[in-house]
């Protein structure tokens, strides 16, 4: 999901450049995911309603080159975290990953958490640690797949992407028309597809 949402994110032949390096990068299996502690420290935060002291302390236990990364990011995954508000009415909930088809290409839709409020409420929640805020292309797309597919992820959940630098939260427009949404992803779907094929020429 992660490929495909950066993807439809961009513009002209930065689209096809962009897909070249992606497959370049799947035959060499390269890629490493630097994030994986801080969202480890996020969702402790959570589960033990500690109110960001393994987010705080997560920092310092990182390698060196990594230190200045997980400073950007901590400060808006702590404003997020408090955004939930009281730490003992919000809780960790079970996810699945799901299995998308979205035109000819299969998308995997893969959340990094689920919550659950006090009041019963659930999100499926998917970060976002770029640079860069997400584009609206971006959020879209993101939130549309979860949603089609939340039956499988978290049942009755809201989809949810946070921008974890800047701490801020997207949730689906309720104006967008769904069938809108399906054309647009299918046709965004049927190009990448076809420049990845072209790149293996």
């Amino acid at each position: 999901m992660l490929g495909f949402t950066r993807y439809v994110a961009r513009t002209g032949p930065a689209k096809a450049t962009f897909v070249g390096g992606l497959r370049r990068q799947r035959e060499r299996r390269t890629g490493f995911n630097p994030h994986g502690q801080l969202v480890k420290a996020l969702k402790a935060d959570v589960a033990f309603h500690t109110g960001g002291s393994y987010l705080t302390g997560v920092v310092d236990l990182v390698k060196p080159r990594w230190k200045p990364l997980y400073e950007a990011v901590s400060a808006g995954a702590l404003t997020y975290l408090h955004s939930l508000g009281d730490p003992a009415d919000v809780s960790l909930a079970q996810i699945r990953e799901a299995l998308a088809s979205v035109g000819p290409l299969a998308v995997k839709i893969n959340p990094h958490f689920g919550l659950r409020h006090a009041d019963n409420r659930r999100e499926a929640v998917r970060l976002h640690f770029d640079e860069q805020p997400p584009t609206p292309e971006v959020i879209t797309a993101t939130l549309h797949l979860m949603a089609r597919h939340m039956d499988q992820i978290l049942p009755d959940a809201e989809p949810v992407l946070v921008d974890l630098r800047r701490g801020t939260t997207h949730r689906i427009d309720p104006g967008a028309k769904t069938g809108d949404v399906e054309r647009w992803l299918a046709g965004e779907a049927a190009a990448f597809t076809a420049m990845w094929t072209a790149t293996a020429a």
